[in-house]
């Protein structure tokens, strides 16, 4: 691997054209005043509609939209939250916010979804909820897990994040739980930069969010504060360039899934090598391709990134167990979580990427490992 490639391949990356530069010129031609929250309106009209959900709030970044969620489903201090052991940080650090403790449980070893039989051997009288996370792209077993949530009646909560455009027996992802949250990050697959959606059915858990995300201002009484709120709202700005990124969705996901096909077709002669699944009555809008490597190659996954990015790529590890983070560090019962992760890294999959790039990458790979 010691060939110098002089293109740098990305790990993420959007696809911004004309479409976006417009819609961002014209907001900050004309949304101020009367206009001021345009964009934002029309962006959470039409988001909520590609869903499939009723109700809409458009958010400063995906955490903002977890932390109202939280709030607005009426979780507070010394509550217990099932959570996957899998995750990026930002799905459980507004449970810390409200003084909720996450419970960690196991994922699955194909969707590396939270295994739904891990999730009842985790309930206790203290739990109150479960926070799903469709993690790079695949959505969770919702029908076993809304089973379990009705059982025990507990409250569900969707971190769809990195799930746009991903389905589940004909449901988009964001669709199921009582509320769900959705990113717009700049690595994400529809993008506005930061931004994030909050997404609900239930008229009173919007009517709470807007409210925790206004300075819990009173509605009658300019200036008036009933309570100590937040500000997670999203510019007209961000979102223009959503509206427009929303617009080409379609072509968006369908990139990623062309883009998971060539790493399927290069790697599919390497052995022990796993990729993502996509579960029958599933569609995995693939926002990270990532990659299992067999035991037998006895990886560090650390040592792997570093050798690719001699060749000018960059790549990622697959999430850490949030239960071995310093910032969290407790002792779990999650085998499969641990073992997945110490085997598994993310793959270049940026919206720009070419067939070319990935055929580079796996033969990176492929003489790493010898093959």
């Amino acid at each position: 691997m010691n060939k110098n490639y002089k293109k740098l391949i990305p790990i993420t990356g959007p696809s911004i054209t004309e479409k976006e530069v417009d819609y961002v010129a014209k907001a900050a031609k004309d949304g101020w005043n009367e206009n001021a929250t345009r964009y934002v309106n029309l962006f959470e009209e039409k988001f909520s509609k590609y869903v499939g959900r009723k109700f809409a709030l458009a958010t400063s970044s995906c955490t903002g939209a977890l932390h109202l969620a939280y709030l607005a489903s009426g979780l507070k201090k010394g509550d217990e939250v099932i959570v996957p052991n899998i995750t990026w940080i930002a799905s459980i650090e507004p449970l810390y916010y409200i003084g909720a403790s996450p419970v960690f449980a196991d994922i699955e070893p194909d969707t590396w979804c939270m295994d739904p039989k891990d999730i009842e051997r985790k309930i206790t009288k203290k739990t109150k909820a479960i926070l799903v996370v469709d993690l790079y792209g695949h959505v969770a077993d919702m029908r076993a897990i809304l089973k379990i949530a009705k059982k025990y009646k507990l409250k569900v909560i969707e971190d769809a994040a990195e799930a746009v455009g991903s389905e589940y027996y004909g449901k988009k992802a964001g669709s199921f739980g009582g509320v769900s949250c959705f990113s717009f990050h700049g690595s994400k697959t529809l993008v506005t930069g930061e931004g994030g959606m909050l997404l609900t059915d239930n008229e009173n858990i919007i009517k709470k969010a807007r409210y925790y995300n206004d300075h819990c201002k009173d509605p009658k009484k300019l200036f008036w504060n009933l309570g100590i709120g937040y500000k997670y709202k999203m510019s007209n700005f961000q979102a223009a360039c959503g509206l427009a990124q929303l617009e080409r969705v379609n072509e968006l996901v369908a990139k990623k899934r062309k883009i998971f096909s060539w790493y399927k077709k290069y790697l599919s002669k390497v052995p022990g090598v796993s990729l993502n699944v996509e579960r029958q009555g599933t569609k995995n809008a693939y926002w990270m391709v990532t990659a299992v490597f067999d035991k037998k190659y006895k990886i560090n996954k650390e040592n792997l990134i570093k050798k690719l990015a001699k060749c000018n790529i960059q790549s990622r590890p697959f999430f850490y167990p949030l239960s071995s983070l310093p910032a969290i560090r407790t002792k779990v019962n999650t085998p499969v979580s641990y073992d997945v992760s110490s085997r598994a890294i993310n793959l270049p999959c940026g919206q720009n990427i070419t067939k070319a790039d990935v055929g580079t990458v796996c033969s990176c790979l492929v003489k790493y490992f010898g093959v």
